[in-house]
């Protein structure tokens, strides 16, 4: 199982906490990034991704909870990125934004609220390299997890095999040592503030992992 780091919460600066994220093991950046219109937030405006974002060592896993996202795909498509997901209830043509992300050859993913069902993205599974599972509300960290979403990843996890499809399964929102043990099927595990308003980042990413 691969960690992948979330930071809406953080004890200084956003600086100082990339700068720490970057001397440990996690294997991803989960960088939450928010319009204030999708979710009420707004996180991580353009100006911020440019001057912290586009030069990290750890490639980036990028969740955008945005109504437009074509500008912050090629924008993000410049750094060191693997992933970008985009929300299932987006007002738009889902499939030409997924078409869009692999033209910049990033992987394309696709996240669901906990109110989202498995059958309701099912067209899109045979062409996806990612489903992001969100746990808790979208739009604010520190929550605890909704128990009914854990389900999603064992489903997911047989239409993969059933069919073939090669995506990867993340799951975010409420994560810690107590609800760690209901994720063992996961491929990517998003946690933030666990590890990240912890004095020990690395310590508590070898908890998680």
């Amino acid at each position: 199982m691969k960690v992948s780091v979330t930071f809406l919460k953080y004890k200084e600066t956003l600086k100082k906490v990339i700068d720490e994220l970057e001397t440990t093991s996690a294997d991803y950046l989960h960088v939450d990034v928010m319009d204030g219109k999708f979710v009420p937030p707004v996180v991580l405006p353009i100006p911020e991704i440019k001057e912290h974002l586009m030069n990290t060592r750890i490639p980036l896993d990028v969740h955008l909870m945005v109504e437009d996202p074509k500008e912050y795909i090629d924008l993000f498509a410049k750094g060191n990125t693997e992933y970008i997901t985009i929300h299932a209830e987006l007002n738009q043509d889902i499939r030409a934004l997924i078409d869009y992300i692999h033209s910049k050859n990033i992987k394309a993913g696709i996240a669901i609220k906990a109110e989202t069902t498995i059958e309701d993205i099912k067209e899109y599974l045979n062409v996806i390299d990612y489903v992001l599972i969100m746990g808790i509300i979208p739009g604010y960290g520190g929550q605890k997890m909704i128990p009914e979403t854990v389900s999603k990843i064992h489903d997911l996890k047989r239409v993969r095999e059933e069919n073939n499809y090669h995506y990867v399964i993340s799951f975010d929102g409420g994560i810690n040592k107590d609800t760690r043990p209901l994720l063992d099927e996961l491929d990517i595990i998003a946690v933030g503030s666990f590890i990240t308003m912890s004095d020990n980042m690395q310590e508590s990413i070898d908890i998680i992992r």
